[in-house]
């Protein structure tokens, strides 16, 4: 199916590895010239290397000025922005309780997770709004909609960066810019490998997807042939969620 990206432009947070990395590659190849934001240079570089034309910009999606100086030069060397896919993201203390946890530990991947993506959809909404059918997609993950043990931080950052889109669709609505979400299960990255540990992946019990496999979810949303979505979004978790734990 052709996606009708070819010669528009975005902006992907998170772009130094992982699923930021995969969404770069994966619309750099429908023919999106791509601005690639994330706080490490040598991930970048990488990066850029796989993406034809695209722009690296170092920053920290938690520093308000560092992210509104690199949305400016995505814009000023873009010339537009039709796109912007926050990925960017950190998963905080995992198998931790909720009395152990931190109060920063707790801001911190609040600020990473949800406070990242609103600086970087301020900033760039005027250039959004300035574009044609501008999409803004959101990775979030099922742990917007599902809980594991230890990791309520996390969880509670996911659903609060699904119900900022769905908030910002309706804010959006007469702009002509539309805001959604994927919110994948378990993904093969370098971030889910430190948390789980490389065993975990030799032969796992549990269904396993791969970045490039979420890219294709957020690249399709973020195309004019997603059109009438908006508002909500992706969940890939191979089902689980519509599962009942009724035990029959």
């Amino acid at each position: 199916m052709e996606l009708q990206l070819q010669g528009r432009t975005a902006l992907v947070t998170g772009a130094a590895g992982g699923i930021g990395r995969a969404v770069a590659q994966a619309l750099a190849a429908e023919g999106v010239r791509v601005a690639l934001l994330d706080r490490s240079a040598a991930g970048l570089e990488d990066t850029a290397a796989l993406c034809a034309g695209s722009v690296p910009l170092v920053a920290d999606v938690t520093d308000e000025q560092e992210v509104a100086e690199a949305v400016a030069a995505a814009v000023g060397t873009l010339g537009a922005l039709h796109i912007v896919v926050c990925c960017a993201g950190i998963s905080g203390p995992v198998g931790t309780g909720v009395e152990q946890t931190s109060l920063a530990d707790w801001q911190r991947v609040f600020a990473v997770n949800v406070t990242g993506a609103f600086l970087v959809v301020r900033a760039a909404l005027p250039a959004l709004r300035a574009a044609p059918d501008a999409a803004v997609v959101l990775v979030a993950s099922d742990s917007a909609f599902v809980a594991s043990p230890g990791m309520a931080a996390y969880c509670a950052s996911k659903a609060a960066l699904v119900q900022f889109g769905r908030a910002l669709s309706v804010d959006l609505a007469g702009d002509d810019v539309r805001v959604t979400s994927v919110s994948p299960s378990v993904v093969d990255t370098p971030m889910s490998r430190g948390d789980l540990g490389d065993d975990a992946f030799s032969a796992p019990d549990f269904p396993v997807q791969s970045a490039e496999e979420v890219a294709a979810h957020v690249v399709y949303l973020a195309s004019p042939r997603a059109r009438a979505v908006n508002g909500s979004g992706i969940l890939s978790d191979f089902g689980y969620s519509a599962r009942s734990g009724f035990p029959a």
